[in-house]
Formats: C-alpha cells, structure tokens, sequence
C-alpha cells in the first residue's frame, strides 16, 4: 500500500518516542507498506523542527536524509486549492502525483474530506489497525 502522511505525522514520530506517529514509522520501515514524500513536505517538517523544537543542522540533515532514504520521493506536477491551510494541500498534491491508495493525518479539516481523487483519508488509529 502506498501512503502519504501528514507531516504532523512525521513530527510525532521524531519528537514522541513510543508514539503510534513512530509506530507507523516503524511499519514502513518493517512493512510492504511504500512512504511517499515530497520536497514541500520534506520542508515543511524540517522547518516545525528546527522553529518549534529547535534542532540544530545536524539533526535537521540527518532527518532529511533519513526521510529520503525511508521514502519515495514523488514530485508534484499540479499544484490544489482543496482546503483552506495551505501546507494541506502540499499533502494532496504528493498523494495524488504518488497515485497513493491513502492518506495518513490526523487533521480534522483533511479528514473532513473522506476521499480526493480515489484516494482515501484515514485517521492513524485506522491505519495502525490495518496493519493487524
């Protein structure tokens, strides 16, 4: 299964040890599960990283490179205007160029949305429970 998490999702993983966000982590590193990512969202994690959790450049590149190696980067050829925050739609623009089978976020607004383009948007708790 091909899956696009939010990056509140990775953030989670990397600031909440134990976490279920480092769990699902874990599951693609274990798992037949594909992680797609893009260079948007890429950013958009080192950036809450480094301003609200104050990683220095070392930590920050070795996210980066950990990301890209444990993911598929996929490069968005169309930019949406879906939902109201911006950052959002950065998520559906890598699910949709990625042909993702979901979407994986816990954002009320994004979930709000059950499906964009065939492509599911489901809770962590729901795809953690997919894995059983």
């Amino acid at each position: 299964m091909k899956v696009v998490f939010d990056s509140n999702i990775y953030i989670s993983a990397l600031t909440l040890p134990g976490s279920q966000a480092e769990k699902a982590l874990l599951r693609i590193l274990d798992g037949p599960d594909t992680v797609l990512i893009s260079k948007p969202i890429l950013d958009e994690v080192l950036s809450v990283l480094a301003k609200k959790f104050s990683r220095d450049a070392d930590a920050l590149s070795h996210v980066a490179v950990t990301l890209t190696e444990m993911a598929e980067v996929v490069k968005p050829e169309r930019m949406v205007e879906v939902l109201a925050d911006d950052p959002d739609n950065r998520i559906l623009e890598c699910a949709e160029a990625g042909r993702a089978d979901c979407i994986v976020t816990g954002d009320k607004a994004m979930l709000a949305l059950k499906r964009y383009q065939g492509i599911r948007l489901i809770s962590l708790r729901e795809y953690l429970a997919s894995s059983n």
